[in-house]
């Protein structure tokens, strides 16, 4: 009997069964055969790789690493920063509304681009508005059959006059009405032909002459207040309390000058009035301007904005229309 791998073996007697001699080095749960284990097919594992499981890789990308990294990458919740990381810029939703230096969909009003773009946009749409009024004015002051026809309807001024007060309330009073476009258009264009159409009646009143002077004065005078208000360091928009204790007064004045007619009242009343209104476009520019100004309007108030340089406009208009009927009556 011969010594065989730590045990004794005769040499003449076979192995049965499974009973081998144990190999040196072996391992005899290396690897463990399961029952039904398929067999290795040709060609296994399938070139390429294996397919990848559920869930792999994981959802939203694999998180930041060092060479390669892309640090405009956003982080996965919870994974901790790479250094050099930088958080990319959130962008709020929705506007404010008037006001001190808001942000508009991630941007400060600030910003010098959306200040022209808003800028230009209420300038064009002040021009159309004035383009209107002129319209009208010129027809009703050079065209005699419609001046004849407005003399013998004097309802229409008050049909104009009442349509006029309920547009410029709802486009004062009622924010989200002046911000939804169509219908703040559509206000917009009911107030400036029916404020147009009063005009044009009142300046049919007066000769040709008269108008065209004040109309190049009041052009004279917006030009200059314009650029003043673009250049100076004054801040006007604190004067916002001043100027409606202001209005108050002035209505005052002109409701005992009803009573106290005369050619030096009459002057009075209407100086006062279109330095008062002047002062107010300077005040209604530069909150259209914002930047280093205290008070600002936001850019989705654009139809506001032009509506308030537009009654200044018009005010300025009809104060100095007065002051030279006064002074040639």
């Amino acid at each position: 009997m011969a010594y065989q791998g730590g045990y004794y073996q005769d040499p003449n007697q076979p192995y049965y069964g499974n009973q081998y001699p144990q190999q040196p080095g072996f391992n005899p749960n290396y690897p463990p055969q399961q029952p039904g284990y398929p067999p290795q097919q040709p060609g296994y594992p399938p070139q390429g790789g294996y397919p990848p499981q559920s869930g792999y890789p994981p959802q939203g990308g694999y998180p930041p690493q060092g060479p390669g990294f892309n640090p405009a990458y956003p982080p996965q919740q919870g994974y901790p920063p790479q250094p050099g990381f930088v958080q990319p810029p959130t962008m709020p939703t929705g506007y404010g509304s008037a006001y001190d230096a808001e942000s508009v969909k991630g941007f400060d009003f600030n910003d010098q681009s959306i200040r022209r773009g808003f800028i230009r946009k209420v300038y064009s749409i002040l021009t159309l508005q004035l383009l209107l009024t002129a319209g009208l004015i010129s027809l009703f002051l050079f065209h005699q059959p419609t001046q004849l026809w407005v003399k013998s309807h004097p309802e229409m001024f008050w049909i104009a006059l009442g349509v006029m007060i309920v547009a410029l309330i709802t486009l004062a009073c009622c924010g989200e009405v002046r911000r939804k476009a169509p219908m703040n258009f559509i206000l917009l264009i009911l107030y400036t032909a029916s404020q147009g159409f009063m005009l044009a009646v009142t300046a049919a009143n007066f000769k040709s002459n008269e108008v065209i002077m004040a109309v190049g004065i009041t052009a004279a005078v917006c030009l200059g207040l314009t650029l003043f208000a673009f250049q100076t360091k004054w801040d006007f928009t604190v004067m916002g309390g001043i100027l409606f204790v202001a209005v108050l007064i002035l209505m005052l004045f002109g409701l005992i000058a009803i009573f106290i007619p005369g050619k030096t009242i009459s002057l009075v009343y209407a100086s006062a009035g279109a330095l008062l209104f002047s002062i107010y476009l300077v005040y209604d520019t530069q909150l259209m301007m914002g930047g280093e100004h205290k008070y600002s309007i936001s850019p989705e108030e654009y139809i506001f904005a032009a509506l308030n340089l537009y009654i200044d406009i018009v005010n300025i208009f009809l104060y100095i229309l007065t002051i030279i009927g006064a002074t040639r009556d």
